[in-house]
Parts: C-alpha cells; structure tokens; sequence
C-alpha cells in the first residue's frame, strides 16, 4: 500500500475518539446498487474509466470544447471520445444540451448493466432521481447569442426546457418508461449523494427501480464565466501540478464534466430476478456550513449513524478533496477528529477528473462500489505527500490493495458550493443481512 504514513494499512488510530454506540438500526427496504454507468475525463463507460482510475490515469488536459486562451484558467476535465450521434438520435439532438447527452448515455449503460427492464415493471414503480448544477448552459449560451444577434425568432423553441436543471431526469424518464416518483437536486458537489439518498427513500417507499445520481458538463464560455466568478479555480497550466488535493502546494481545483448514474433497487425486487449486486446505499445524511463552521465532520457522524456503523468500521474514506489549503484542512480536521489523524485510509481519485460539479460525489460512490468490488482503493494522484496540517492516511502513487483485510465499507463525502455536506456510506453485498 502506497501512503504517506507508518501506520499499518488500514490500522486504526489509538488516539480516534471514542464513539457511542449507534442507535438501534430500524429494519428497512435495503436499495440495493445493480447498475452503474459513468461518463468521466478519464474514460467513457465504467469499465474504462475504472481501469483508468487503477492504473492512475488523469483526465485532465487543456480546454478543447472552446477556445480557453483568454481566460486565467485553461484545463479541464473532458469526456473523451464521446459522439453524440452514437448516443442520442437526430431527432433529439436538436433538442438537447451536451450534459443531456452524456446523461442519456450514462442512463443507458447502467440500466444495461443491471439487466433491467422498466417496462416489465408496474406502471409507476420505476422513477429517476438526478442532481445537477448548471443544466443546459451550452444550450442557453447558444441560444442568447441567437437571441441577440438576429432576435426572439431565432430563439429555439426547445430552449423552454433544454436548459433547465430538470431536463436530465425528464428526458432519461422518457426514454426509459420511468413514470414513478421522480425529481432533481441542485446542492452542487453534494448532489450526486443527495440525489442517491433521495433515490433510497423512494425506495423505502415501495418504488421498484430508481435511476439516480449526478451528470454535470458547463465546459463553454458562458459556463466558464461562472466558474471563474465562483472561484477556486487554479492558474496553473501544467496538468500534474494543476490540482493537488490535501498538498501543501495546492492552488484551487480544475473543473470537470461527467459524473455517473446508479441503477438502485429494493434488495427484494434485485434477488427475485436474480440480479447482480455491487452493493448497498447503507446511511446518509447532509448538514449546512453556518456561521464559519464547517459540519462536513457531522454529516458523516450522522451518516454513519444512519447506518447503525462504528466509526472503526469504515475501511476507506473517499474525500471531497477541494484543492484548496483552507479546505482541505477543514476537511482533514473532520476526517481525523472521527477516525484519528491517519486512521483510515483516504483517497480522492477526482484528482484525476477535477471537480464534476453534481457528478463528482456520484461518481466517487460508483468508485467506493468498484473498491468493494475489487478490493484495491483507487489513488490520489498529483498529491505525493499530504500536508502537515492535513494528517491523513492519503492512497497515493499507486491503487493499495486490501492486504488481506476485506473492504467491506466506505464512506463518500462531499461538499456543495455554498455550505452543502453530504455524507454516504457504502458497503459490499457480503454486508446484506
């Protein structure tokens, strides 16, 4: 195992602070996961971007989806390789932004991957749960320019839903026959886990399947606009050096498209058509920043509560990883004030993709289901040595094997521009009661 640290791989710190005994776990509909699909920088379609992800591979490169020269900030993370033609039909692609594509795809392949059929189902059984921050930017910035350059005429009519934070679950809904309860969570980078938790409760309703997570993509001017109004993105121009989460030498973070979809459906529903189970959405909780304090650290106490856990149970934690100084030792604060300074291992593969907006947590709950999968945790890159300020057990250099000891749970978490904390326990199908 490649860390920063002479603890012994997955050893727990002596000085972790006692924790008490969770409270008595109700007995409820468990959604099991049985479908990923994933569009990231780093590789199109699961199996492509894991092995990727494994052998340390980022994707970030120079902006090519439009011409960044003027801006102060010029990488990105883009999806390779992705056609829209081979994905969406020509009917729609008039209708439809980039980010709607890539979510169709993305859809398509985890259900694919689950071996479900929504038709088979009751009519309103199945629904779709996605978060988003940006919906169509590419489509509205499109359209404005129309707007005022030859006038209203010119305006597509489709802009009346093709740039809308909605139209990523209404247009999967629709593609899919997914006609039961369904919506859309805008909390930034916390979306992609508070969409998931949504999708479970749905499922704890009696809701059969639920198609849930987060697809991000604003990569053009008027996109970039706002993420630089926003702030924290880095200057750097050398992608190995560019974002560097938990590093002493850290500068900001690089954006990025993509994210991944998970098909989730009730442990009852998965076993009776004798589907494959990667796992199961075990706790959750979100908590709001307010008055200067960070509360990611009691999003995953409440989390972990959620799912009846010790602390001491988690085998690996999946950061949020902001790539900011000031960030980044809040969030190694929390983590060590739970598990201890170097109490767990820790890792941020967004390292390679940069920041997905609404798809990154999501796509750090399908790598926590791989890591389960596969028992090797997926490595920070970019990062050789954490922080003084940041003690954390960090997976760099190369993915770290379970070394006998079996990954059995994870714990995501995730932080939304504006003080949104989001918190998701992960654990392996052998877990299932």
């Amino acid at each position: 195992m490649t860390t920063t640290t002479a603890l012994a791989p997955h050893s727990r710190a002596t000085t972790a602070p006692a924790a008490a005994a969770p409270a008595p776990h109700s007995r409820a509909t468990t959604a099991v996961v049985t479908g990923i699909g994933v569009a990231a920088p780093n590789g199109l379609g699961t199996e492509a971007w894991w092995a990727a992800t494994l052998r340390g591979e980022s994707g970030i490169r120079p902006v090519t989806l439009f011409d960044a020269g003027g801006y102060p900030a010029t990488l990105a993370g883009e999806v390779p390789g992705f056609v829209d033609a081979d994905h969406v039909s020509s009917r729609l692609l008039p209708q439809t932004d980039r980010v709607t594509r890539l979510s169709l795809a993305a859809a398509k392949e985890a259900l694919d991957d689950a071996g479900a059929d929504p038709a088979q189902l009751p009519a309103h059984a199945a629904g779709v749960v996605t978060a988003n921050s940006f919906g169509g930017f590419e489509f509205g910035q499109r359209e404005l320019q129309a707007l005022w350059s030859k006038g209203g005429r010119h305006v597509s009519a489709y802009q009346s839903f093709a740039w809308f934070y909605a139209v990523n679950s209404g247009q999967i809904s629709i593609r899919h026959g997914l006609r039961g309860a369904s919506g859309v969570i805008v909390s930034e980078q916390a979306g992609g886990l508070d969409a998931l938790a949504h999708a479970r409760r749905q499922i704890r309703k009696g809701a059969r399947l639920v198609v849930s997570g987060g697809i991000d993509s604003a990569l053009c001017p008027w996109g970039w606009a706002a993420y630089l109004a926003g702030g924290g993105l880095t200057d750097r121009e050398d992608p190995a050096r560019a974002y560097l989460p938990f590093d002493e030498d850290a500068s900001g973070h690089v954006a990025g498209e993509g994210g991944a979809l998970i098909v989730l459906e009730s442990e009852e529903e998965a076993r009776q058509r004798g589907a494959q189970v990667y796992g199961t959405i075990a706790g959750h909780a979100a908590t709001f920043d307010a008055d200067g304090a960070c509360r990611l650290g009691a999003a995953a106490e409440l989390a972990l509560a959620d799912a009846g856990l010790h602390p001491d149970e988690v085998d690996v934690v999946f950061a949020d990883a902001a790539g900011e100084r000031t960030a980044d030792r809040a969030e190694a604060e929390a983590i060590s004030a739970l598990f201890g300074p170097y109490g767990v291992p820790v890792t941020a593969p967004k390292s390679m993709t940069g920041r997905l907006a609404a798809g990154g947590a999501s796509l750090d709950v399908a790598a926590a289901l791989l890591t389960l999968r596969d028992q090797m945790i997926p490595p920070t890159v970019g990062t050789a040595l954490p922080a003084e300020d940041c003690p954390l057990d960090l997976v760099t250099g190369a993915p770290s094997p379970s070394m006998g000891l079996p990954l059995r749970t994870a714990l995501v978490l995730a932080r939304g521009h504006g003080g949104f904390n989001s918190a998701v326990v992960v654990r392996g199908p052998e877990t299932i009661a």
